[in-house]
């Protein structure tokens, strides 16, 4: 079952999917990112799930945030709830001081987030998702809103028991973490045409010796990694589910020439870019959380 909400003003979309068998990512659209987030929620048994051709086991019981731009297939999907939003409908950059999930829940370090739950949690889950429900029996003009207002319940709820489970942030306090979290979003609306730490240490008002000893402090990768990291894996995306050139991708990503890309593509994945798009079609690797 699906339950639909559309804006045609404003062209927000919101998703509700119930035990759909339909229900996947698409990734890329004609090399274009797809711009929808979606929360997938596993209310029975353990599940693959395959996330950019890499096979995942989902917990029982657990939460799963996906972000816009990844290609994703559940097995047993109809076995799952999952709610969608574009941009549109539920800006989490725009709004992230509200629900302080981006750089944690999307676009974070640690991908992808299995969020188990307890007892507790499932019981807050089956109110959460009785109050949707309940939802799409109205039409009128406040529908939107009470939606978006259970959606910011969803991701806040969501974000808590995150990091009740996340290491890092129970050995250092929020505002120490935050540090990381800002950086992550930062990196995600610049990493195609910013490379260098500098960048990112100007825009979180630190030097980049400070950042980088301040992510040592916090156990996390070094900044450059990071940067290294988002990059290729946005080349990958675009070398397997798109039909850009090297030449294309290259430009795309900030690059200056398609030489340049190549040898980083080369340096930081172990293997150059045609032969990723030639082998990227072999059967997806198995990895447990």
């Amino acid at each position: 079952m699906i339950r639909k909400y559309e804006e045609k003003s404003t062209l927000a979309r919101f998703i509700m999917h119930i035990n759909n068998e339909d229900l996947k990512g698409i990734g890329l659209r004609n090399g274009i990112p797809v711009p929808i987030n979606t929360f997938v929620y596993n209310k029975g048994e353990a599940k693959t799930v395959t996330i950019d051709e890499i096979e995942y086991t989902m917990p029982e019981a657990s939460i799963l945030p996906l972000v816009a731009s990844l290609h994703f297939v559940f097995e047993h999907p109809d076995q799952l709830i999952a709610w969608q939003f574009n941009r549109e409908f539920y800006c989490i950059v725009d709004h992230d001081t509200e629900v302080g999930c981006v750089g944690f829940l999307f676009y974070g370090i640690q991908h992808p987030m299995f969020i188990k739950l307890g007892t507790v949690e499932k019981k807050a889950m089956i109110q959460l998702e009785k109050l949707f429900h309940d939802e799409w029996k109205s039409s009128d003009n406040f529908q939107g809103e009470m939606l978006r207002t259970l959606l910011k319940q969803l991701i806040i709820k969501t974000t808590r028991i995150a990091k009740q489970q996340c290491e890092s942030y129970q050995q250092f306090p929020d505002e120490k973490m935050d540090i990381v979290r800002k950086f992550m979003l930062v990196l995600e609306g610049n990493f195609k045409n910013e490379h260098g730490v500098n960048f990112y240490a100007a825009a979180l008002n630190k030097s980049p010796k400070t950042l980088s000893n301040i992510f040592a402090i916090l156990k996390q990768p070094a900044p450059s990694k990071l940067i290294q990291s988002r990059i290729i894996l946005e080349a990958k995306r675009y070398l397997h589910y798109s039909d850009k050139s090297v030449k294309e991708i290259a430009y795309e990503l900030g690059f200056e020439s398609s030489a340049h890309f190549s040898r980083f593509f080369k340096m930081y994945s172990g293997t150059n870019a045609s032969e990723f798009r030639s082998s990227s079609m072999t059967l997806p690797t198995k990895i447990n959380p």
